[in-house]
């Protein structure tokens, strides 16, 4: 730091330029060649001390600790360059430490010694805006939490140190459940208001070190250091939800909201920051699936959907332009008389370099991007009209299912989009089976019962696909106008010899039958299956059995060989 040598000039020219000192705007000091104080001017004095008993100390010592050495670096320049150097310290006044900008500038003594010249500019305004403006860039106006800026970059410090030392990380997403309504009943402001609150409620249940950001709307992210095992991310998440829990008090109201917690962890769920939210988004999608108000932690052997491809979507979109996407048709039969009843309608992408695209794969993407109801009006359209192509070939009514996605279901124009499809083919309304599932009625039930009457209204019947294996509750059986129940494969694929499934199939088929319902099987594969499910009373079967996915044309085939075979023994 700057040494204690001592030197002086009264001369006359130094006597003129302390004068020059004194009218200066700026407080200004000069000091020697090793930093040390000659001479204040009156505002330098004012603004430090109340007398001149700083002359021969070190100018450094009136700076904060931290930035003495910038001050050295800034004076050792201007004497090396013999040009003006600025810095910016923290500088120790009367009052308080404020910001200030030191510039140095050299000159020569009557001597032939080298002083310095430092002006002090007070800059704590400008200091005090510019970090309101970079907090701002920073920082969530409405909670003050970092963004999802600042949030990148606190993952990326997490990352460097979990490489550094080998221990690892977690990263937890949380949504509130239920928040919409209040935002949508009572208000922005009420909405805002509640935000604020959840913010303060979760950053006091972490520690110092943990990272907490709001990344829009109601989700926020948290940064777990060290944290990795299930049992510590179950302890801090149960905290987080017990907190969001209580009632939030915002005058005139009592309001409660829950929350839905997902979590990953470094390196095991992701070795990047974009994976691990990603991950960690999709475990909180999957907690608000299974019920809400709790915490799941990924799992790449539970989470078994194909990852989000980019490529894959953009590929998505090429097809819809190129007439990729098709439709296969699987036989319903009669389980008494293995006739042909219907068909279910299943959409089908065949790419021209990877061959046959698994609806897995490609009908969550289409519900993720909205490509769905595109292509479930394509679907609706096309089915019905080759339902009447059937129907010519088979010389008898028969009925098509098609399956109708919770985004398709959710279309204000969903009830426009089937009337279209009906008045083309020419179709009566019962010859049109429209499959959903019970995720589907039970999301938003007062809108699906006004949906289901205005479908029922045009004759179109409804079934439940995959019955048993979602909400299962038996209530909407009651309030919905459901005509069929499509008994999922999981129950079918054990029989007969499970006692189980067993029971499962004759109580579903029990049920049906006291509320006049028809029933349809799904994934029979054998004998066994079929006369099982025949003799308990399971009116329709659709299964590998009976008749694989077909393409149109073999379809047709298939039903003119019936028609024919029938016409020669009649």
């Amino acid at each position: 730091m700057f040494s204690r040598r001592s030197d002086s000039s009264d001369s006359t020219a130094v006597a003129q330029l302390e004068s020059l000192m004194e009218a200066a705007g700026d407080a200004v000091f000069r000091v020697s060649e090793n930093g040390k104080i000659l001479f204040l001017s009156r505002r330098a004095v004012g603004l430090i001390a109340p007398t001149n008993d700083l002359i021969g100390t070190l100018l450094a010592d009136q700076l904060a600790i931290e930035d003495r050495l910038s001050a050295e670096v800034a004076l050792t320049q201007a004497l090396e360059s013999r040009q003006p150097t600025r810095v910016r310290v923290r500088l120790y006044t009367q009052a308080a430490v404020v910001w200030v900008e030191i510039q140095f500038a050299t000159y020569v003594n009557d001597k032939e010694a080298t002083e310095l010249l430092a002006v002090v500019r007070d800059i704590s305004v400008e200091h005090a805006t510019e970090q309101r403006l970079q907090h701002m860039t920073t920082h969530d106006t409405l909670t003050s939490l970092p963004n999802r800026a600042l949030l990148a970059d606190r993952l990326r410090m997490a990352l460097a140190q979990a490489r550094r030392t080998g221990v690892g990380f977690s990263v937890l997403v949380l949504d509130l459940d239920g928040f919409k309504k209040v935002n949508d009943a009572l208000g922005h402001s009420v909405g805002d208001t509640m935000l604020q609150m959840t913010a303060i409620r979760l950053r006091d249940g972490l520690r110092d070190i943990d990272t907490l950001a709001r990344i829009g709307g109601d989700e926020f992210v948290a940064i777990l250091p060290s944290a990795v095992s299930e049992e510590e991310i179950q302890v801090v998440a149960r905290r987080m939800i017990s907190s969001i829990q209580l009632p939030f008090e915002i005058d005139p109201h009592t309001l409660y909201v829950s929350a839905s917690i997902g979590a990953a962890t470094y390196p095991a769920h992701g070795e990047n920051e974009v994976k691990l939210l990603a991950h960690a988004d999709t475990a909180m999608q999957r907690a608000k699936e299974t019920g809400k108000s709790r915490c799941v932690v990924f799992s790449h052997q539970k989470f078994t959907q194909p990852e989000h491809d980019v490529s894959m979507e953009a590929a998505m979109f090429e097809a819809v332009r190129n007439g990729e996407f098709l439709l296969h048709y699987q036989p319903i039969v009669d389980a008494r008389t293995r006739c042909i009843m219907g068909f279910e309608a299943l959409m089908r992408w065949r790419h021209p370099v990877l061959g046959l695209v698994s609806p897995l794969q490609f009908i969550p993407m289409a519900e993720s991007n909205g490509l769905i109801n595109l292509l479930g009006a394509w679907v609706l359209k096309a089915a019905c009209v080759q339902l009447r192509k059937f129907e010519e070939a088979a010389g008898r009514q028969l009925y098509v299912s098609v399956n109708v996605s919770p985004r398709q279901f959710r279309n204000e124009r969903f009830l426009e989009l089937m009337d279209d499809a009906i008045a083309l083919s020419g179709l009566r309304g019962e010859q049109l089976l429209l499959e959903i599932t019970e995720g589907i009625l039970m999301s938003d039930p007062e809108h699906a019962e006004a949906l289901l009457h205005s479908i029922t209204a045009r004759d179109v019947r409804i079934a439940i696909d995959d019955f048993g294996t979602g909400y299962s509750s038996l209530a909407y059986l009651k309030r919905f106008p459901i005509a069929a129940l499509k008994i999922d494969r999981a129950f079918i694929k054990d029989l007969p010899s499970s006692v189980k499934d067993a029971a499962i199939c004759n109580v579903v088929l029990s049920l049906a039958d006291h509320l006049n319902l028809t029933t349809v099987a799904e994934g029979v594969e054998n004998e066994e299956q079929f006369s099982f499910l025949a003799q308990q009373g399971c009116a329709l079967i659709q299964g590998y059995l009976t008749g694989h996915p077909l393409m149109p044309d073999a379809a047709l085939e298939i039903l003119r060989a019936t028609r024919e075979a029938a016409n020669l023994a009649a």
